[in-house]
């Protein structure tokens, strides 16, 4: 079948330049370059387009309609979007208005995880686990009940960008202004989990595979927290995986990961981030609704040891979506 492969990478094809950028320094034509083989591997007909104001125009040359008004393609959804508030929405609302089938979460999803802020209200009246947290737009606000040390990071924003472990309240209140000056929104502040940090990946919709579970593995390193420098610098933190979890614990981690993909609507893949303090009690960070698919990454790491290859893995997310939408396999 025809798949669109959308991603973001030159950032000219806007009207204006206006409103909060996204952050060009984690793309990965690496990535999209394995997704692009993989599906061609899996016999499909493949076109790579960018997510921006001609995306529209590519795809009714590539998928056009059939006479029974019937979709000819699917996008794989790569987009994180180029500017503005929200970004990771702004492909998804482009093809549901199109009426164009893709892979991953709606613009529904993608918004809920995107604020984190909203994420943790959801997943908390969901009855899962979370830590402690306050908005801050000055870091002056009172801290109520908070314990330090907390982590402060962006409300809106991904890849552990701007996210720092703050001890003391004038450190706090410097975060705090850091963040609302390079990314013009509030900032989060939670409390810091000592333990450790273990992703999960979820593959599905209404029947959910829960993949191996994977622990970052911090080692002897004095900051045990998945910053930007621990997950892109040329020492990221290495990954074990399966993880060692015991077998009542991991029950755990499943239901609470699947109860966050359901409270935050996500569909079709993602990955869940937890932290076990040191009485062995779960507390969800955070889901992410497009989990990076580098080779490396925490989400193809879990479903190698799954007994995926990239090829089957990215293929199998494609016929996930095919599936919910027409209620069939891929043929």
């Amino acid at each position: 079948m025809r798949v669109a492969i959308v991603s973001n990478y030159d950032y000219a094809g806007v009207i204006n330049r206006f409103g909060q950028p996204c952050p060009e320094q984690y793309r990965s034509d690496e990535m999209v370059g394995r997704v692009v083989a993989a599906l061609q591997e899996g016999g499909h007909e493949t076109l790579l387009c960018e997510g921006d104001k001609g995306l529209l125009t590519a795809l009714e040359r590539f998928m056009p309609p059939d006479p029974e008004a019937c979709p000819s393609g699917i996008v794989f959804n790569l987009a994180e979007g180029i500017q503005g508030e929200y970004r990771y929405t702004h492909v998804p609302a482009m093809l549901e208005m199109a009426g164009v089938p893709y892979t991953g979460s709606s613009l529904l999803g993608h918004g809920l995880t995107n604020d984190k802020l909203v994420t943790k209200r959801l997943i908390r009246d969901y009855g899962v686990p979370t830590p402690n947290f306050r908005v801050m737009r000055s870091g002056t606000e009172s801290t109520g009940d908070l314990r330090f040390p907390v982590v402060v990071k962006p409300r809106v924003e991904e890849c552990s960008l701007g996210l720092q472990l703050v001890h003391e309240p004038a450190q706090l209140r410097r975060a705090v202004e850091a963040i609302v000056s390079q990314y013009s929104q509030d900032a989060l502040v939670e409390e810091y989990i000592e333990g450790r940090e273990i992703c999960i990946a979820l593959l599905g919709n209404e029947e959910m595979e829960v993949l191996p579970l994977v622990e970052q593995d911090f080692g002897g390193r004095a900051t045990r927290l998945m910053t930007w420098e621990a997950k892109y610098s040329a020492a990221p933190v290495p990954k074990i995986c399966p993880a060692q979890i015991g077998s009542g614990l991991e029950t755990v981690l499943r239901d609470i990961s699947i109860a966050t993909f359901r409270a935050c609507m996500c569909r079709d893949y993602a990955r869940v981030d937890v932290r076990i303090d040191r009485a062995g009690r779960p507390f969800v960070l955070e889901i992410n609704s497009m989990p990076g698919l580098a080779t490396h990454s925490s989400y193809v790491q879990a479903a190698r040891a799954a007994g995926y290859t990239f090829p089957s893995l990215v293929n199998r997310i494609l016929n996930v979506a095919h599936k919910r939408y027409f209620g069939i396999d891929i043929s």
